[in-house]
């Protein structure tokens, strides 16, 4: 069986992408057969008539992925917004089931798979009828870790989504803290505030332009639980 995990953040700029590609890369650097997955990308570049999807081509070439980043995700839009804005901007529809589809194909392709949200957990894919991030989560049957930013602010947006995922029955395996800086008092302390108030783990801290990611060879493919 496949085993996965999603990323998810507590906000739009976090480093979903950044982090996605650091454990995918660190999973295939201990010998795993790890790929990734974005169901939806807004914002591709259009470069002399070629549409190129920025996050996926960045994962896939972090992480030595033998894939076309085309074929890393479902629905590919140039506008820079919301999924279910730059859809209707562009005028398409998002589906559900063709987004469970491409994942359960790529799955098959793979013994674990890093799927990366758009957006926060909230973020709609439509709105009639309304599809949120965490609806599509909850579809594909998969567990999340939540990226955060480690500066100001961080405590309150964690825990709002911390919140709202235990809510909708989402479990999540643990939070990374992005752009953090040991010797910032400020970012030492919202992680001690964030994991005694949520009580779930920061299970990495991760500096600005980290090219690895700290997390054991033991732990990181404990991250992944079976889809």
């Amino acid at each position: 069986m496949t085993k996965g995990i999603f990323i998810t953040a507590t906000g739009t700029d976090t480093g979903k992408t950044y982090i996605s590609a650091l454990i995918v890369k660190k999973m295939k650097q201990l010998g795993m057969n790890c790929g990734y997955f974005k169901p939806v990308l807004s914002g591709a570049e259009n470069i002399s008539g070629e549409i190129i999807p920025g996050d996926c081509d960045y994962v896939v070439k972090q992480a030595h992925l033998d894939k076309k980043p085309e074929e890393c995700t479902s629905y590919i839009f140039e506008t820079p917004v919301s999924p279910h804005l730059a859809a209707k901007l562009e005028n398409r529809n998002i589906n559900t089931n063709k987004i469970i589809q491409d994942f359960n194909n790529t799955k098959k392709q793979y013994d674990y798979i890093v799927t990366e949200g758009a957006g926060g957990i909230t973020c709609p894919l439509c709105l009639d009828p309304i599809v949120l991030m965490s609806d599509l989560i909850k579809e594909l049957g998969i567990n999340i870790i939540l990226v955060a930013d480690a500066g100001l602010g961080t405590i309150n947006s964690t825990l709002l989504t911390v919140e709202y995922a235990k809510k909708c029955n989402i479990k999540i395996k643990g939070i990374i803290l992005n752009n953090y800086d040991n010797k910032e008092i400020m970012h030492r302390d919202n992680k001690e505030s964030i994991e005694y108030l949520t009580g779930i783990k920061v299970i990495a801290t991760v500096r600005k332009n980290e090219p690895e990611i700290n997390i054991t060879n033991n732990e990181i493919p404990a991250l992944f639980e079976e889809i």
